[in-house]
């Protein structure tokens, strides 16, 4: 990595991520999940720590919070403090996580599935860690059902990856949790505000398949 990219992930990338998934409909979107995690919840891609306002504090015992990129943690913790919630940050990636089989209630993802390098890996991972009956949280973008909008995010794909952090603007949301090994209960889609080739969101609530 040469120095100005070294310098664009460390010091300029998770400012302008942090702004972009903090935007007022990204809010609403994270609202409409995160509320519903309980007990023992492990947050997948925590990133600058932007759920951390919609948790219920009565409902959650502890938050383990997971994501490989150690510079987006500074802001995290941050908003942390400001919640009083119990959070334990781990800089590692979800393809390999440090936790017991069958140990976590509640899975949250919100916005990183499109970055994670090795998607089906990384959810075969979540389905092993969640007990039985416990639930994955989801909210996240991916490729639109308008071929227009299609083409459009498979042509700005490879210059979109390098600026975002490797995110993926044209992912299979449910093939992907399917291929994990999760069936998928409750799903919701639609256009968020913004431009279409970014904003086609998918959410809802996925069980593993045991």
């Amino acid at each position: 990595m040469g120095l100005f990219a070294e310098l664009y992930d460390r010091h300029v990338l998770p400012t302008l991520l942090d702004f972009a998934c903090g935007m007022k409909a990204i809010n609403r979107q994270r609202q409409k999940v995160v509320p519903k995690a309980t007990g023992q919840v492990l947050e997948i891609g925590i990133g600058t720590g932007l759920n951390m306002r919609h948790y219920n504090a009565d409902k959650v015992e502890k938050i383990i919070g997971l994501d490989p990129a150690m510079q987006m943690h500074r802001l995290a913790k941050k908003r942390i403090q400001s919640t009083g919630l119990s959070v334990e940050l781990m800089g590692l990636p979800a393809e390999k996580i440090p936790l017991d089989d069958a140990s976590i209630d509640t899975i949250v993802m919100t916005y990183t599935l499109c970055t994670i390098p090795e998607p089906v890996q990384a959810l075969k991972e979540m389905r092993r860690v969640l007990k039985p009956g416990g639930k994955l949280l989801f909210c996240e973008h991916g490729v639109a059902p308008d071929e227009d909008v299609r083409n459009t995010q498979n042509r700005l794909q490879p210059v979109w990856g390098k600026l975002a952090g490797g995110c993926h603007l044209n992912r299979d949301i449910p093939v992907l949790l399917k291929a994990g090994g999760f069936q998928v209960n409750e799903i919701e889609t639609m256009y968020v505000p913004g431009p279409k080739a970014f904003t086609y969101n998918y959410w809802g609530e996925a069980y593993s398949e045991h």
